[in-house]
């Protein structure tokens, strides 16, 4: 009995141990499981000395004895050097923090938006977590990422039911608090969310911090699609769009030609989102003009779309194709017509894309020779990939074919660069760089921005990334947070203490004892 209760003892006393290092290292405290567990273990070993004493000391006399001291000195030893180097891995590694995220997505960490924010922020981030003890778990793993990418992020963690101070301090309505709330301040403005998410903390940093409200005006007229008002929220509108620009803290309109003169000077981009009727009289000079005092203009036109934009395009140094894109290899959902790109330039809209982006129904554009320096192909669909220029057989039999008469892929259906109109003179004694350049990005389709397809793979990127650049915010370009974000199992503290002490402590001591017990009952056998 005496060398079992030594090697329970033993078991007893090593788990203590084990728990007070990992106290030291930062884990919660188990007090009464570390004193509970070195408490056993001291009686056990000295029930056993105490009731094997004269056994004890008769061995330790004799050759077996001094043996089993060397060794037993020697495996200590090696013991207490384990611990030492466990224990410094445990406080190196509370208090230098590296991480990695191994996802395909990155689903475990901050997007390249959140990350280029945080690195030019100026002034400190003030964030204050009104969530009940039990539900801080969602919130904290959200800004321990945004701590750990800046430093001039301070967060704050307030459990309403007990600080009703802090949430009259900072004006915040007890009823708004609900399940939970974030309260975001830079300077003297503040911002209150309603959910601890990345896309909205995100947001609420970009209004904050971002003080100019650039303007976009969404051309009407020519039966585009709708930004706002009637049809903007179906699934072939444009109100989502508009929503992603509100996120970047722009600005925006709809814009009649007809009704203005001029396009009005406050128009940082001018924006024609799939026009399937001819400009009316005058139209086109307007945009000319507005692009030769240095303006900014995307337009997504697709196939077969009944309108003449292509002839100022064309002037502009952009040729729109009479045909339909064809992937029979690449195309979402076996859907040959709705192809997926994932060729993108070294542009400053596509340079950070990593997923594809897809194109219901996308027609092939091509750049004019004399404009092949100032605009560049951006996206292309798969090698894979045609303009079939037959649409007749395509449409009524649903035919297509590579043909001599075709555009062979990959195919051009995004081009960006600067417009071919006349520069804009500058004022006399004004510095000639200053003057703004007119800029110009075309897409062969405006599908991929509806509310349908903008949440698809990277179209929302490429989308918002286009206008960024047209308005000049190259360092507000990036891939921004999913809609969708990796699942997650949601424990409370005490659901989370209570798996990491049987995972870490009640099992592994079990086993211990099973394993002391065993060896005691075979040691005891007959014969042995």
């Amino acid at each position: 009995m005496a060398s079992l209760f030594g090697a329970l003892g033993l078991v007893f006393f090593a788990f203590g141990l084990l728990s007070v290092l990992l106290l030291l290292a930062g884990a919660p405290p188990d007090l009464w499981w570390i004193g509970a567990n070195l408490l056993i273990g001291l009686a056990l070993m000295i029930g056993a000395g105490v009731t094997n004493f004269e056994s004890l000391r008769e061995r330790m006399r004799s050759g077996e004895g001094r043996r089993i001291g060397k060794y037993g000195s020697s495996a200590l030893a090696q013991a207490l050097i384990v611990l030492a180097i466990v224990g410094a891995l445990g406080f190196l590694a509370n208090r230098y923090h590296e991480k990695w995220d191994a996802s395909e997505a990155r689903v475990h960490s901050i997007s390249d938006q959140t990350q280029k924010l945080l690195a030019g922020l100026e002034q400190e981030i003030q964030v204050v977590a009104f969530y009940p003890k039990l539900d801080q778990a969602n919130a904290r793993a959200l800004l321990d990422k945004y701590q750990y990418v800046s430093e001039r992020v301070k967060v704050e963690y307030a459990d309403p039911n007990t600080r009703p101070d802090l949430v009259e301090r900072y004006g915040v309505s007890p009823e708004k608090i609900g399940e939970g709330l974030l309260y975001v301040k830079i300077g003297e403005e503040s911002v209150q969310i309603d959910k601890a998410d990345e896309e909205k903390l995100t947001n609420a940093i970009v209004k904050l911090t971002r003080r100019s409200h650039k303007k976009a005006y969404f051309v009407t007229g020519h039966n585009e699609r709708a930004a706002e008002g009637k049809g903007a929220a179906d699934k072939e509108g444009f109100a989502q769009a508009g929503d992603a620009l509100r996120n970047e803290n722009y600005r925006f309109e709809t814009l009649n030609l007809e009704t203005k003169p001029e396009i009005p000077d406050d128009a940082d981009v001018v924006i024609l989102a799939g026009p399937t009727q001819n400009l009316r009289p005058g139209d086109a000079d307007k945009l000319q003009r507005y692009l030769e005092r240095g303006g900014a203009l995307l337009a997504l036109v697709d196939p077969r779309a009944n309108t003449d934009i292509g002839e100022p395009l064309a002037k502009w140094g952009v040729a729109l194709g009479a045909d339909v894109i064809v992937d029979r290899v690449q195309g979402i959902f076996g859907q040959a017509t709705t192809p997926l790109a994932g060729e993108y330039a070294n542009h400053e809209i596509t340079r950070d894309m990593r997923e594809v982006t897809t194109f219901p129904m996308a027609r092939s554009l091509a750049i004019e020779p004399d404009a092949a320096k100032q605009i560049v192909a951006i996206v292309k669909t798969g090698r894979d990939s045609w303009g079939e220029r037959d649409l007749e057989q395509l449409f009524t039999s649903g035919i297509a074919e590579l043909g001599p008469d075709d555009v062979k892929g990959p195919v051009t259906i995004a081009v960006a660069g600067r417009p071919t109109v006349a520069t804009p003179t500058p004022a006399a004694g004004a510095d000639p760089n200053a003057v703004k350049q007119a800029r110009l990005v075309v897409f062969g389709d405006s599908d991929f921005a509806t509310n349908q397809m903008l949440g698809a793979y990277s179209n929302r990127d490429l989308f918002v990334n286009s206008v960024n650049w047209l308005l000049g915010d190259v360092e507000a370009i990036s891939v921004r947070p999913p809609k969708s974000r990796a699942s997650r199992l949601t424990l409370s503290s005490e659901q989370f203490s209570q798996i990491r002490a049987l995972s870490l402590f009640v099992l592994p001591e079990l086993i211990a004892v099973a394993g002391v017990w065993a060896w005691w009952s075979r040691r005891r056998a007959p014969g042995r």
